[in-house]
């Protein structure tokens, strides 16, 4: 008889492991239209239910909350149960909430509805980036930057598709095509993620991320909750591009297709950005890769301020995706890496949650600031702002350990 082979015995950095993570890709990227479909038919949104930008902003705002809740219980979910249950259950609700969406008689009921999407799509990030995390040692940042990279991947594609249909069929019959396609694709490859690691593989994470966390200095609930602050921070910022560029280039007279185009565009070079980021942060380590993440994606936010021609969106919103799509991994790689393996769904999922919800309010703020003004220029402004807050918390988390060192060193001199 044959031995059996890596795929058949494998446990953390084998061939299966590999395998998992492309699955963990497919599965993030089809889930995670939930976080991009409304973008796309907000300014249609806005024309059909007769609404100001504020109002047409508010189902973007409802699937970010939905995402957000949704991601925590499934991410605790994952932890106790694994991570076919999430993929399940958010295969149904997205199924449920695109066909229920499409009948949508004002703004209120389509964002009501779409806290429904944001719960479905929340199984396409979180949970998979804890899982996914288990399964890899050596090359820990770059699978969490695989698994996060759905998201990405998924705003790259979907948004192309679902325009083209939405000119083509309409947003309604979009809506009800994307509630039966989902689901058919998310179950199968859920039910192929139902192996688990063995008890042994989570004790010698234990053992390392104790030893970490000795090393750093702070208490687990502490460093939590650094992170979650620092996470809503630096999505506050990041959300104002990716909301509203399709609008923004509508006003401009570039058109919603050019707009469309843009943010593909954005999101495509974000996924090269969060993978590379995966590779560097293997090198570096996640916190100085999460410094050099966030000091950039300052640098596009200020450029947004002072140009926009066509062609000049183009390049800023390619650098913009160059710059922060490795921003997000690399907490949950902090988290693997100093915080207790058993508890990594839900503190994961509660960082991720941060995120999503600085997403959402980002979004709804620029929305009435765009109101207010008539312009994006002081939403951009404000974007920065928060970024300015997460570049000073995240440098101190990284220089904590240091000063801790020298302050030890002082005192026994």
């Amino acid at each position: 008889m044959s031995a059996p082979n890596d795929l058949q015995t494998g446990g953390v950095d084998s061939g299966y492991a590999w395998l998992r993570l492309v699955l963990t890709l497919v599965l993030g990227t089809v889930a995670c239209v939930g976080n991009w479909s409304v973008v796309v038919v907000l300014p249609t949104l806005q024309l059909e239910f007769d609404t100001l930008r504020g109002g047409a902003s508010l189902p973007y705002t409802s699937t970010m909350l939905g995402f957000a809740l949704g991601g925590v219980a499934m991410g605790r979910l994952a932890d106790r149960a694994g991570i076919v249950a999430p993929v399940l259950i958010g295969a149904a609700l997205l199924g449920v909430g695109y066909v229920a969406a499409a009948f949508a008689s004002n703004i209120l009921q389509f964002a009501a509805i779409s806290a429904v999407i944001g719960l479905g799509s929340a199984a396409g990030f979180s949970p998979l980036i804890s899982d996914l995390s288990h399964w890899f040692r050596k090359r820990r940042a770059l699978a969490v930057t695989f698994a996060a990279s759905g998201s990405y991947l998924s705003g790259a594609v979907w948004p192309l598709v679902i325009e083209h249909f939405q000119t083509t069929q309409g947003w309604r019959a979009t809506h009800i095509g994307i509630g039966l396609f989902v689901p058919l694709v998310m179950v199968p490859i859920g039910l192929l993620l139902r192996r688990r690691l063995e008890t042994a593989a989570f004790a010698e994470a234990e053992a390392a991320t104790e030893a970490a966390r000795n090393e750093l200095g702070l208490k687990p609930n502490v460093l939590q909750s650094i992170l979650v602050v620092a996470g809503f921070a630096c999505c506050m910022a990041m959300s104002m591009p990716q909301v509203h560029l399709v609008a923004y280039c509508g006003d401009l007279g570039y058109g919603v297709a050019v707009g469309t185009q843009i943010v593909s565009l954005m999101l495509g070079l974000g996924v090269v950005s969060r993978l590379a980021s995966g590779v560097v942060a293997d090198r570096i380590g996640a916190g100085p890769m999460l410094i050099l993440g966030s000091s950039m994606q300052a640098v596009a936010l200020l450029l947004y301020m002072f140009f926009d021609s066509q062609s000049s969106l183009y390049v800023i919103s390619g650098l913009f995706g160059l710059f922060q799509g490795g921003i997000v991994p690399m907490y949950a790689v902090i988290i693997r890496q100093f915080l207790p393996p058993r508890e990594a769904g839900i503190r994961i999922s509660l960082v991720l949650m941060a995120t999503v919800l600085g997403m959402a309010c980002g979004g709804l703020a620029a929305g009435y600031i765009f109101d207010a003004t008539g312009s994006y220029r002081l939403a951009f402004l404000h974007g920065f702002l928060w970024n300015v807050v997460n570049l000073a918390l995240v440098s101190g988390l990284i220089l904590w350990p240091k000063l801790r060192q020298r302050r030890r060193l002082a005192t026994a001199s």
